[in-house]
């Protein structure tokens, strides 16, 4: 599979890697699909992270390991969708605001988990191009992938937090690709956001009893 480590073109003086292409536009399929809240989200956040992981197993130890944690946790969203009951008139899964109580938790686990990569990275400089900015990410999209399988509004909070190191970081780092795809992700974030908590306020309208539901 070394081709997907080759150049496909070159786009603004950036030179654009198979691989860094491929994964991110099935990334921003899984986003759209994300807000449209289709069960195929986690399909393709899978296969997505799947063609990181190919791209990166063999000579970049700590970036195929991320990509398996999120196909890992991509699997966790297609079951918890799966099963889920809290459904909207449509059959998809009812978007919903977090409780307090959970907003915490994961902000506590955001910081805690961030704090802890970033260490193992700055212990081992092999796993990560940028150790503290890359563990911000990588934990940032972990949290927003569990609080999307929750059917959390605040998943698109937690993507757009992760776009604003994101952009820069991958510019930088010569992933030109991964940073004009991060740039659509704000855009497709905000739409979305929109979208999810206009339908949690209005799944969570009393039916009145005779009224047409």
């Amino acid at each position: 599979m070394n081709w997907l480590n080759s150049e496909a073109f070159t786009l603004f003086d950036q030179r654009i890697i198979w691989s860094d292409m491929v994964g991110n536009i099935l990334g921003l399929i899984t986003l759209a699909l994300g807000w449209r809240r289709s069960l195929l989200t986690w399909p393709v956040q899978f296969l997505s992270g799947l063609v990181l992981f190919t791209a990166f197993y063999g000579h970049l130890t700590g970036s195929a390991g991320k990509q398996a944690v999120v196909m890992a946790v991509a699997l966790y969203g297609w079951w918890q969708w799966r099963r889920s009951r809290d459904r909207s008139a449509d059959g998809h899964i009812a978007p919903r605001f977090a409780t307090w109580r959970e907003r915490a938790a994961m902000a506590a686990a955001a910081a805690a988990g961030t704090v802890a990569v970033g260490l193992l990275f700055k212990a081992h400089p092999s796993l990560s191009w940028d150790a503290w900015p890359d563990a911000y990410i990588f934990v940032g999209t972990i949290v927003a992938m569990y609080a999307q399988a929750k059917g959390m509004v605040e998943f698109w909070i937690a993507w757009l937090l992760v776009d604003v190191v994101g952009v820069p970081l991958n510019f930088e780092n010569g992933y030109a690709f991964s940073g004009f795809v991060y740039v659509l992700y704000g855009a497709l974030v905000l739409w979305g956001m929109r979208d999810w908590w206009l339908r949690s306020r209005r799944d969570a309208r009393p039916v009145l009893e005779g009224a047409p539901a």
